[in-house]
Formats: structure tokens, sequence, C-alpha cells
């Protein structure tokens, strides 16, 4: 077993977001949107006995329907996992549970196994998200607090790597699918495969190296009922640390923001500004790449001048994004650069902003065994700011008939989150 802080235990818990972060960017992001498109488009789909004319709102009711799963289940899960010691057991049910239903997806070849996409995408969006609380859980127990923001960026890092190197690898069998002897569309359901396989495989090497039950939990057989108690007791004790609920209302109202462009950022440069598919996933690419660069610049500026300090300037770069993007349109010349040097900025803060606020809130955390229930209340947060995120988004471009209206709009949460922020009192490790 390896002591808290060692090398060996950070690098090993940081690779999982190597191992699953190919379930974010081939799956969520590029590879499979474009794919379901392409299968269901123009086309009544036919789901649950309804016809469904515009398919991409089954896609994005689908995914909305597995955020509201993990938003209730995570926190009850946490509370057992927290009573029974059994993080390490949860985190695994979840990263099998999610690759096995991405590598599943290869099933679905057309109109008549639609079905098959939606129930696993479904299926893999809540074991990817699950597996991330408890993979989120483990930061305090295998970095010092010290340690924590460059541990987070790590495994930020790794993450953005591993995903764009098996993304150019699908990409390569997409574009050229003559070279290896088959379609597009079975390159595209290969690739799906792929991901499961570098999720579950990769994923074994941090599963050897995280402890198991490190405070040796002996759980009674009423282990459920327990685990709903445990729940409630974090929930009486997050009241009365003003710190960490302001951190969280924070985390909130960038949540909202964060989230809503990372999944909408593909739809407003296809629809808003007609750029084509390979502009997107050029775009999509240099995200990866810049936040890599992102995510390391900012782990060292939190340590020099501190996380608030930092993540404020996180904020300020993202409301510099929305206004950015508002003054976009399709008509100028050149907009395809313009959107790339907008990806760039981006880029820059989306990894920085993920890893200072997971390493932020786990210096907030006070002295306590229960990791995997705090945790889910992160997530839950997370996962709430994505479904108002979302509804404000399309609720105003409904209205205006301009997605960049939406944007503009993300700023103020932005804004909102930089408020919150200034009122949160500096401790020990977070300045």
């Amino acid at each position: 077993m390896y002591k808290i802080g060692s090398k060996k235990l950070i690098n090993g818990w940081a690779f999982y977001d190597w191992a699953n972060s190919v379930y974010s960017l081939v799956i969520s992001t590029a590879v499979f949107p474009l794919y379901y498109d392409a299968v269901t488009d123009k086309s009544v789909v036919q789901f649950l006995g309804i016809d469904w004319e515009h398919p991409d709102s089954l896609y994005s009711y689908s995914l909305s329907f597995s955020f509201l799963v993990v938003a209730l289940m995570s926190p009850v899960l946490s509370g057992i996992a927290d009573y029974t010691g059994s993080k390490k057991k949860f985190m695994k049910f979840f990263c099998w549970m999610g690759s096995l239903s991405v590598m599943s997806l290869y099933f679905f070849d057309g109109l008549d196994t639609v079905w098959v996409g939606i129930v696993f995408t479904i299926l893999a969006s809540i074991g990817f998200w699950s597996s991330l609380v408890f993979y989120n859980a483990f930061l305090p127990e295998v970095a010092h607090p010290e340690q924590q923001d460059r541990a987070s960026a790590r495994g930020f890092i790794y993450g953005y790597i591993g995903s764009v190197i098996l993304l150019i690898i699908n990409l390569v069998m997409i574009q050229f699918p003559d070279v290896f002897g088959i379609t597009t569309g079975m390159a595209s359901r290969i690739s799906f495969v792929m991901v499961g396989l570098w999720w579950l495989g990769f994923a074994q090497i941090t599963f050897k190296r995280l402890p198991d039950d490190i405070y040796n939990r002996k759980p009674d057989a009423d282990y459920i009922w327990k685990g709903y108690i445990e729940l409630r007791k974090v929930l009486k004790e997050l009241a009365g640390y003003p710190s960490l609920s302001k951190f969280l209302l924070s985390f909130f109202f960038l949540s909202v923001g964060v989230q809503t462009i990372i999944l909408m950022a593909a739809i407003f440069g296809s629809s808003e500004l007609g750029l084509g598919k390979m502009n997107l996933i050029v775009t999509i690419l240099l995200v990866q790449i810049v936040a890599i660069v992102g995510a390391f610049i900012f782990s060292r500026l939190s340590e020099r001048y501190g996380n608030i300090s930092a993540l404020k300037i996180t904020l300020g770069i993202w409301t510099l994004v929305c206004f950015c993007a508002f003054l976009l349109d399709k008509n100028q010349e050149n907009v395809a650069v313009y959107f790339y040097g907008l990806g760039g900025l981006l880029g820059l803060v989306q990894g920085a902003i993920q890893s200072l606020t997971r390493s932020t809130y786990s210096k907030l955390l006070p002295e306590t065994e229960d990791h995997a229930t705090y945790f889910s209340f992160y997530d839950v947060t997370e996962k709430i700011a994505i479904v108002l995120g979302t509804f404000v988004y399309g609720f105003l471009y409904s209205k205006t008939d301009s997605m960049q209206w939406s944007v503009l709009c993300l700023a103020l949460f932005f804004l909102a989150s930089f408020i919150v922020l200034s009122t949160l009192k500096k401790t020990k490790y977070v300045q």
C-alpha cells in the first residue's frame, strides 16, 4: 500500500483521467454525436412507442435523464460507500458499467437500432459521471493539501493527452476507412469499442494503486440505512461550514456557464456560424491541446497567488469568451479563424477551472472520513447546473432565435460566481 503523498499513488490516481477522458471527448463531444446525426439525419425515430421528428431532442433528453439519475443516486450511494469503506468497489462497478455500455454502442448500426444507441448512451453517461464522484473523493486520500492543486491538474493533463491521442487515431480511421478495408460507419462503431477498451484497460492501473478502506470501516448488516444516516449527517455538517457552502454556490454559478459552453459549443459553431464538421473537430482538438498548457499554468499560478485569485482570473477569461462569442457572425470574413482563436482562449481556462475547482473544494473539506459523500454534493451541484444552463440556453434561443444572446447571458453566471468567490474567507491552504 502506497503512502499518502507518494508519487506513485498520486500518478496512479491521476491516471484514471487518462483512462476515462476518452469517453468525454470521443463519445460526448466528437465522434458519437456526429455518427448519431448521420444515422438519424432527416428521419423520424421511434423510441418508447413515440415518433421523434427531431432525433437530436431525443438524444438531448437521454443525456438529461442520465444526469438526473446521477444527481439523485450518487449522494445515497456515496453515503453507503463512506459508511462501508467501499469507494473503490463503487468506482470499479461504474467504470465497468460505463465502459461496457460504450462498447455496446457498436451494435447501433441504423435506424432500427436507435434504441441501442439511446439506452447505452444513458448507461454509459451514468457509469462515467458516477465513477467520477468516487474518483474525485480519493483526492484528499492520495495527496496532502499542498499537493492537491498539482495532483488535480496532473489528472486533467493526463486526460487531455490520452483523449487527444485516441481521438486522432479514431479520426484517421473515419477519414480514411478504405485504408483499413472498412466503411466510415464501421470505423465509428469500432471507435466506440476502442474507447471502452481504453477506459477499462487503463483504469486497472488506478485500481491497482488506490487504497482499500483506509479507515477500516466494519459495516453493520443494515448498511443501506446507515449509509442514508451518513448522508444526513454530512448534509447537516455542510451547513456549519460557510466557506464550503459559499464555494459550492460559486461552483454552481460557474458550472452553469462552463458546462453549457462545453456542451453547446459545437452546436453554436455549426448552427449559428455555419461551420463545417472538420472546422468543429479542429476546434475541439485545439481546445484539448491548449487545455493541457492551461491546467499546468494555472496550477502554478494557484501555488504562487492562491486558489481564489487563480479562479478569479479564469472567470474573467470565461466572461471574455462569452462576449467574444456574442460578437461573432457567420457573415464575417474568416469567421472560422476567429472561432479557432476563441477555442484556444477557451482551452486555456477549460482545464484550469475544472482542475482548480476540484482541488479547492478538496482543500476546504473539514477533517472527515466521509470524502465520497462530500464530493457527491460537489457532483450534484454540477449536474443541477448543467440542467439549468442548458434550459436557459435553449429558452433564450427559442425566444430570440439567436444563440448569441444565450451565450451572452452565460456571462452573468460567471459574474455571479466571481462575486460569491470574492466573499470567501481565506484559509491555511486556500488563499
